[in-house]
Parts: structure tokens; C-alpha cells; sequence
């Protein structure tokens, strides 16, 4: 049976013929394909082969190749290849890392300038945003062009509509900041928006769900995927502040046949050398600026600007602009002191664009033994 056919073990998880065709070499190796499911610590990894779930340990070579670029480490929904410990019962070594097609990225925590991956290879990301005091439209915008960057297809989900007077005005107010992005209106609690949600959710299509803390992820996954509960907590009233009940990243498959990445919420997102990504985040300002009578108008107060035209007959909401000076005006502060990426994870033409697994008893033992 070629790697390429449709029932391959592993195309419930996304195989296909392009993936068979980048592992090509690796398979000469002798090594298996795997996708990792679960990120754990020090660089152990739960990957999920056509054996079954494994527990996976970087090489030492893998280690010295990758060492000058966490980005170069594997994250959930990478493609790598292993070979099984002989000996060591569900146990592999983890030889290589797959260029991936898309990949969710932010700015690591901490003063150093390098890019984390947050998830890998997939096709569509809902970026999740409360309808309670969570509700942030510059927070968005900001999703939004980290999403753009990835390479996925962005959806904002605004959820909570349950807790909102007139959530359908907010939808409005984001459709016209975020022009040519789908916008769902959701309340897991009430079931508003999850057929539009899952209409998405497409056998072999990887979802990602990203969002500050407290915005509703895991319990909207949870109605997604019935079977996988994922641990959800409660919203202090007084400020909407949210715990961190997604502490790691997975990819669990749903019944639908949709492999669903939840990601633990995040404070703050620092976007991660995404000039390109803002001018197409906001390509309708870029259009506008080009009809200035000057080609380095500052849309101040030059005659002839366009853009300032365009505020004025109400075409552009000014907060829109003041986004996207504030977005630019961070890519050319940190410009200079980014750290680009090995070539490992430069990911190639990434701009280009079954049942829950047996072993899931499995998964508590890799945390005994991580």
C-alpha cells in the first residue's frame, strides 16, 4: 500500500500524497511518520504513527541542529520522523522535523528576540475573543495579523453572545474592521454559531483555536469534540479575568474527522517579524495610501492624501488607522534585533497556500514519565 492512498493509518491525521512526497527521504532511511500530538516538557513529545501513540525524545544530532532555534523544535501538528526504541514499549527517537505548510507564530516571552510556534500545519485558525469585558477590538486586529502570517485561513470568533446586550452590533463593528474575514457570533452555553463553527470542521482539516485566557476556547472545542473533554474554568465577574485551563498544546481528532488544536490562552501576543502580514492584514489601507498624490505621504497634513479623505467620508474607521500605525511602528522598532529562522523552520511555500484514538489512557503515562 503507498504512504499517498487515502487509507493509509495515518490519514484520519492529515497524511496525504504531499506529505508522503516530502518524507520520501526519510522513509529511505528507514525512519516512520508521525505527528506530534502533544508538546510535553523538555522536548518529549506524544506523536501518533500508524503503530499507534509513542513518546518521543530528540536525537542528540536533532538537539545540536536545532539548538540555536527553539523555532526549529517540533510543535503540535508537525509532521517529524521517528524510529521506535527496540526494547522500550511505545517509546521513539525523534530524527527530523517536516517543512511545514503554515505555522501560528508569536515573539517568545522574555527580552531575547525569537519566534515560538504555537501550532503547525494547520488549515484554519479561530481566533477566539470574549463578548465580556474580554472584548478587545485592537487585540483582534492584532489575532488577526498573527494569523494572516501563519499561512491558515483566519475566523474571528466572538463568543459569549450570551453575556452581550447586542452582540449582532459588535459582529458589525469587527466585519468592518476586519474586512473579507468571516465572523461567527458563539455561546457554547446557549449552541448560538456552532453549526456555523462546524461547517468548518471537515474530516482531515487541522482547526486551531487561539485566544487570550477566559475567552471560551476549550469549552467551544468541547462541543466540537464531545469526547475529548478539555478542562474549562470559571471568569471572575469583576474583570473577566480568566485561569489558564489549557496549560499545553493537543490535537485531539473529533468525531467529525477534524483534528482540533486548543492552545493555552495568552496575556499578551507580540507578533513575530510580520511586516508582510500587516500590510495584508490591512491591504484596504495600503490601497487607499496608494491613490496620495505622494508616494511618501504621511497622511498628515499633505494635499492630496487619500487616506485622510477616506477618514473623513467615513470609508476608513480611524481606529483602524491608529491599528495599523501602531503595528508598524513595532515591526520597524524590533526590525532590526530579529533573529530569522534556521533553515529548518523557514518552512518553504508555506505562504502558499477515525474515531478518538485508543491510546488515550496512554497519554496520562507520558506525563508520569515526562
Amino acid at each position: 500500500m503507498s504512504d499517498s492512498e487515502p487509507d493509509h493509518p495515518l490519514a484520519a491525521y492529515g497524511w496525504d500524497a504531499a506529505w508522503a512526497e516530502a518524507f520520501a527521504p526519510h522513509a529511505t532511511a528507514g525512519l516512520e511518520p508521525a505527528r506530534v500530538v502533544v508538546e510535553l516538557r523538555r522536548h518529549y513529545y506524544a506523536v501518533i504513527t500508524a503503530r499507534g501513540e509513542l513518546l518521543a525524545e530528540c536525537t542528540g544530532k536533532f538537539h545540536h541542529d536545532a539548538k540555536r532555534d527553539p523555532a526549529a523544535y517540533p510543535a503540535v501538528g508537525d509532521w517529524v520522523a521517528v524510529s521506535p526504541i527496540a526494547g522500550a514499549e511505545h517509546r521513539a527517537q525523534l530524527h527530523a522535523l517536516l517543512p511545514r505548510r503554515s505555522r501560528f507564530v508569536r515573539q517568545a516571552a522574555g527580552g531575547e528576540q525569537t519566534q515560538q510556534i504555537i501550532a503547525a500545519n494547520i488549515d484554519t485558525v479561530f481566533l477566539v475573543s470574549g463578548l465580556d469585558r474580554n472584548y478587545n477590538p485592537k487585540r483582534i486586529q492584532r489575532f488577526l495579523v498573527a494569523a494572516r502570517d501563519s499561512g491558515a485561513k483566519p475566523v474571528i470568533v466572538l463568543n459569549k453572545a450570551d453575556l452581550h446586550p447586542d452582540p449582532e452590533s459588535v459582529r458589525e463593528e469587527i466585519e468592518r474592521l476586519a474586512p473579507g474575514v468571516p465572523v461567527i457570533v458563539t455561546s457554547s452555553h446557549t449552541r448560538r454559531g456552532l453549526k456555523l463553527l462546524g461547517g468548518h470542521a471537515a474530516p482531515g482539516v487541522t482547526l486551531a483555536f487561539v485566544g487570550s485566557s477566559g475567552v471560551g476556547k476549550s469549552s467551544l472545542i468541547n462541543r466540537l469534540a464531545r469526547d475529548a473533554e478539555l478542562p474549562t474554568g470559571e471568569v471572575r465577574e469583576k474583570d473577566a479575568k480568566g485561569r489558564h485551563t489549557t496549560t499545553r498544546r493537543e490535537l485531539v481528532l473529533a468525531p467529525s474527522g477534524a483534528l482540533i488544536i486548543d492552545t493555552p490562552g495568552m496575556r499578551e501576543l507580540q507578533l513575530w517579524d510580520a511586516d508582510e502580514a500587516v500590510e495584508e492584514a490591512y491591504a484596504d489601507i495600503v490601497g487607499i495610501a496608494a491613490r496620495c498624490r505622494f508616494s511618501n505621504c504621511r497622511h498628515e497634513n499633505e494635499p492630496g492624501c487619500a487616506v485622510r479623505a477616506a477618514l473623513e467620508d467615513g470609508t476608513l474607521p480611524p481606529e483602524r488607522l491608529a491599528s495599523y500605525r501602531k503595528l508598524k511602528a513595532e515591526q520597524a522598532a524590533k526590525a532590526p534585533s530579529l533573529k530569522k529562522p534556521s533553515a529548518v523552520a523557514s518552512k518553504p511555500g508555506w505562504k502558499q497556500k477515525a474515531a478518538e484514538r485508543a491510546a488515550k489512557p496512554f497519554r496520562h503515562r507520558l506525563h508520569d514519565e515526562d
